[in-house]
């Protein structure tokens, strides 16, 4: 598996975080690194950069239309690319993840971009990839751990 290196690392603007997207995105979609079919975890309080990381992967994969996070919805799918957008911020019990079939979710081929993930323990597996992001300065600050 191809790591992510460094694997804590200070994101100025919204630029640069797009730009770590597209490092994940390849990583992703890498024969010799992630599968098609990870789970990653996207982990930060409000307005720390989650979804805006996700643009940079959905980007660097092709798609073009709005990414917005899917905080009402809990699940956006991108299913001409085999991406499962979840945001669990609103989850107060994880078994209200069946109400959107979590179970078949979770088993479909395709990469889970999860934010809020620990809303929705004990009934996520662990994550192939896990990325911690707060707000520094005027930036991000983001960790990877693999």
């Amino acid at each position: 598996m191809r790591p992510l290196a460094p694997a804590g690392r200070y994101l100025p603007d919204e630029a640069a975080t797009l730009a770590f997207g597209r490092e994940l995105a390849e990583l992703l979609s890498a024969a010799e690194g992630y599968n098609r079919d990870a789970i990653v975890y996207l982990q930060g309080g409000l307005g720390a950069g989650k979804t805006t990381l996700v643009r940079g992967i959905l980007r660097a994969m092709g798609f073009v239309g709005p990414v917005k996070s899917p905080t009402y919805t809990l699940l956006e799918p991108y299913d001409e690319l085999l991406v499962f957008h979840f945001d669990l911020y609103r989850i107060a019990d994880s078994r209200e993840l069946d109400f959107i079939g979590i179970d078949d979710l979770l088993a479909a081929q395709a990469i889970k971009l999860i934010e809020w993930p620990e809303r929705g323990a004990p009934r996520l597996p662990p994550p192939d990839l896990s990325l911690s992001l707060r707000v520094q300065g005027d930036g991000r600050h983001v960790e990877v751990q693999v």
